[in-house]
Formats: structure tokens, C-alpha cells, sequence
């Protein structure tokens, strides 16, 4: 099947080197002129991320969508800020106003500490639980057919119903991360991709063989992705001189997470304890930057040449990771090098496989 390339838009101008993108002012050319550019390097979609003090994720994905044509958009959404009832006709109203091109990535959200900042004193554990319900609604009330009644623990509703649908059947994708068994059990019964940070290939087919278990006791079939850092230049030698650079701009960045946001999270402990395995895995697999960042976020590398990049994110896709998310330290620079470089190879190498595995199957 395509592959399908992501990126990841912000809200305002970042800093020449950065790691995240997420916080900022508001900078409505700054948004325009991300995503158009995205657009123009051949991106299918961009993640709209969420902070705790970051701008509104529909609100930038709106604004955005009515400056693209073809760009689509994926929001990260936290399950328990708004009611589910309202998030499902806000989702429907935005997949409709842009015509199929938005998706959700639901998060939980990591760090107490952030949770705090948003007045939300839930555990991990409980947000999990009560995301299976919020989830469980939105998805009743774009597809039922009758009003929706639930009782659950956390929410109930008489009579829900949008007398708008999404313009997605059934309904906009829904992504998720994590770790966890409270986010792997929310997703196998609820989510359609899972989203997981760059890890060596031995450990993410062991994910993959372990989700795609889970969801097969609720008759479900998902899909995978996986985000990645390239680092990439006209030679090898080139592209560890960057990566190194890159390293010393990042231990000393005012961008480096506050502990407390880290400490909370099964997934960026996973990528501390693989960082602290060895520097490179796989041959391109570079952690340092993850180990510096305490396994935060997306930032496990892939460095070479746009040829030994490209073959590295394509050993992912032969897992069955038909969607990648790759962004870079520098942003605007970044993306229209992996739209010239990266995204025209991974295309022609993800079709040549699929060519060459549809001539080793049994015709029936």
C-alpha cells in the first residue's frame, strides 16, 4: 500500500536548531507559510501538536486548511477536556469544513505535572479508563444510527446524537501512543494506527506483533506508525558531522523538557533504557539525542545519506509501518530537504515492494 509521509507544523517562528515545536506564540504567516511549505515538499499530512500552554489544535488546523488544498491534519487531542458528546461534533464539524482532511492523535497526556497545569488531578491509570469511554462515545454517536444512551463510569449521556456526521466513513482516523497497558488496551479497542517513536527494528516488530494480538480480540485490524529524526547529507561522513552538532545544540537548548513531564512516561523511558544500550542500532539508528532528552518526544535519529535513510525508514515499512512521520532539528530547512531528497524515495521504494511482493503471491 502507499506510504504515507507525515511532518509536524508549529505555531510560531522556532529557534535555527530546535527539538520542539509545540509551544509559542501565535504567528498566523508562520502557519500559513509551514504548512504550504510542507505541502509543496509532498507531505500527506502534519501533526498539530498539544502542550498544556500551547495554542488550540482545531483552530490551527482550520486556519491552516483554509490556506492548503491537498494538506491533511493531525490533531492531538486529550480525551477529558472537553465532553465527549461536544468533541464528537467539533471532530465531525472539522472533518466536513475540510472535506477528509484531518485525523486525530489522542494522548493522554505523560506528566501529572502538565495534567496539574490544566486543573486536571486525574491519575494515569484513570485517564486511560476514562479515555475508553470518551472514545467509546464519539464513536457511537458518528455511526449509530438512533440516539446514543451510555453509562459509564466517567461519563454518561441520554439521547446524544450530531446532526452532523463526519465526512470520513466511519469517521476520521484515529491515532494514539504509549506504552503503557492502560494506553495499549484503550487502543486496540478503540484507536485505528498506532503511533510509536523510533525505536531499533527487533524491538518495534515485537510492538507491532503484540498490538496487532491485542487487536484481534476485538476483530480489528491497525495500522502502524513511526516518527523519526533524519539527519541527512550528500555523504555519511557529513551527515554524523551534523548529528554531533546537533547533539551539542541540543544539550545546550533552552528547549530540554522540565523532568517532571518526563518522569511520567513509559514511552520516554523506553527510549532512555534503549539509548542507554549503545549509540547506534541497526546501523543508523542514532540515540544520543533521545538519551539527552531523557527519551522525550521524537528524537531518535536516522543519519546518512538520503539513500541510506530511505532504505532505513523502508526496513519499517517491510514491519508493516505504512506511515511515517519524519521532522528535523532545523524545520524549514529540513522540510524541503526531505521533500527534494527523502519523500520521492521512500514513494519509489515503497511501491517497487509492493510490486515485487504482489509477483511472489499465489494467484488463486
Amino acid at each position: 500500500m502507499p506510504i504515507r509521509v507525515l511532518g509536524m507544523i508549529g505555531v510560531s517562528p522556532p529557534a535555527k536548531q530546535t527539538v520542539h515545536i509545540i509551544s509559542g506564540d501565535l504567528a498566523r504567516d508562520w502557519i500559513v507559510k509551514n504548512a504550504r511549505e510542507h505541502e509543496m515538499a509532498g507531505f500527506d499530512e502534519v501533526l498539530i501538536g498539544y502542550h498544556s500552554a500551547s495554542a488550540e489544535g482545531f483552530s490551527v488546523a482550520m486556519y491552516a486548511g483554509c490556506h492548503t488544498e491537498r494538506l491533511s491534519f493531525l490533531i492531538a487531542h486529550r480525551p477529558g477536556r472537553i465532553l465527549p458528546a461536544l468533541a464528537a461534533r467539533k471532530i465531525a464539524t472539522v472533518d466536513r469544513l475540510l472535506q477528509g482532511r484531518v485525523s486525530m492523535h489522542i494522548i493522554i497526556g505523560g506528566s501529572d505535572a502538565e495534567q496539574h497545569e490544566e486543573g486536571d488531578f486525574t491519575s494515569k491509570e484513570e485517564r486511560y479508563l476514562r479515555g475508553a469511554e470518551y472514545l467509546d462515545i464519539m464513536r457511537r454517536i458518528w455511526t449509530a444510527p438512533e440516539p446514543v444512551d451510555y453509562e459509564g463510569r466517567f461519563y454518561q449521556v441520554a439521547g446524544a446524537r450530531s446532526s452532523v456526521k463526519p465526512y470520513q466513513k466511519p469517521h476520521p482516523t484515529l491515532l494514539f501512543g504509549g506504552s503503557s497497558e492502560g494506553a495499549l488496551a484503550m487502543g486496540a479497542q478503540h484507536c485505528d494506527v498506532f503511533a510509536m517513536f523510533g525505536e531499533p527494528l527487533k524491538e518495534t516488530a515485537e510492538r507491532i506483533a503484540d498490538f496487532r494480538a491485542r487487536c484481534q480480540v476485538y476483530g480489528r485490524t491497525p495500522g502502524f506508525n513511526v516518527s523519526f529524526r533524519p539527519i541527512i547529507a550528500d555523504t555519511e561522513g557529513e551527515a554524523w558531522d551534523k548529528a554531533k552538532f546537533f547533539l551539542e545544540q541540543t544539550k545546550n537548548s533552552v528547549y530540554l523538557p522540565n523532568k517532571e513531564y518526563v518522569s511520567g512516561s513509559q514511552s520516554h523511558h523506553r527510549l532512555a533504557e534503549i539509548a542507554a544500550k549503545g549509540e547506534v542500532h541497526d546501523e543508523r539508528l542514532w540515540m544520543p539525542i533521545a538519551a539527552a532528552t531523557g527519551g522525550y518526544g521524537n528524537t531518535t535519529c536516522l543519519v546518512g545519506t538520503p539513500e541510506q535513510v530511505a532504505e532505513a525508514i523502508l526496513k519499517y515499512y517491510d514491519l508493516g509501518v505504512h506511515s511515517i512521520l519524519i521532522r528535523g532539528f532545523e524545520v524549514e530547512r529540513d522540510v524541503t530537504e526531505f521533500g527534494r531528497e527523502l519523500i520521492p524515495r521512500l514513494r519509489q521504494g515503497a511501491l517497487e515492494r509492493d510490486r515485487a511482493k504482489s509477483q511472489l503471491e499465489p494467484v488463486i
